[in-house]
């Protein structure tokens, strides 16, 4: 990891992490429709949508027009859902990260740097859905930058603030989709703990699910 630095998040940096962060997510946006495509619900509606179209109109033509546009609204669908979890969490703490993450000693955001240039991001405030444990959030690396080493080290940088201020573990949440987020987090020590669906209905849906990973610093500092 030659020539990589993590520090801290300067107000400088603001629009690079946002940058960074959104481009990061919308990259989920294609594997988010193949596993909606994947769903049996979302089968069911094609595949009668297409025989109903094909019944009345007596045409190939009308009923593949229909799923056409079917699928190209779920796309759209998808994208939506994406750029509203992104406007969210902006609003959320990425548009106020001194005032989320630097101003409390329990929680942080960091910056890599390479040649003077931001290209990946992590942060971490006490959570909230398991007390007394830490949670790892924001951990995001520009595509060009990637597989060396970078969101290992972020983790790192996370667990070793964690042990220092006397928590017992760091927890963190991804979706089913990212897989290349599971392999890190397995590599770098976490174990998956539960999945569970968003409570939202277009999630419950879709079978759109969360999994949660912890990292047992406990154990790990023995």
């Amino acid at each position: 990891m030659a020539g990589i630095t993590i520090r801290r998040f300067e107000e400088d940096d603001k629009e690079t992490v946002k940058e960074i962060f959104t481009m990061g997510m919308s990259e989920h946006v294609p594997s988010s429709f193949m596993h909606l495509l994947k769903q049996p619900l979302t089968q069911m509606i094609l595949m009668v949508t297409f025989c109903a179209l094909l019944a009345s109109s007596k045409s190939v033509l009308l009923p593949v027009v229909g799923v056409t546009l079917l699928l190209a609204g779920a796309k759209q669908l998808v994208g939506y859902l994406f750029n509203s979890y992104i406007d969210t969490s902006l609003r959320k703490d990425l548009d106020h990260i001194q005032e989320t993450y630097l101003e409390n000693k329990d929680s942080c955001f960091w910056v890599a740097e390479s040649d003077g240039r931001v290209v990946a991001t992590v942060a971490c405030l006490p959570a909230e859905r398991e007390p007394g444990c830490m949670e790892l959030k924001r951990l995001s690396v520009r595509r060009t930058h990637r597989g060396m080493g970078i969101a290992k080290a972020l983790s790192r940088t996370v667990a070793d603030f964690s042990r220092e201020r006397g928590f017992p573990a760091v927890v963190l949440y991804t979706s089913v989709v990212q897989t290349d987020a599971q392999r890190l987090y397995e590599n770098v020590g976490y174990t998956r703990v539960r999945e569970f669906v968003i409570p939202e209905p277009i999630a419950k849906i879709t079978n759109f699910t969360l999994i949660e990973f912890k990292l047992d610093l406990l154990q790990r500092g023995k």
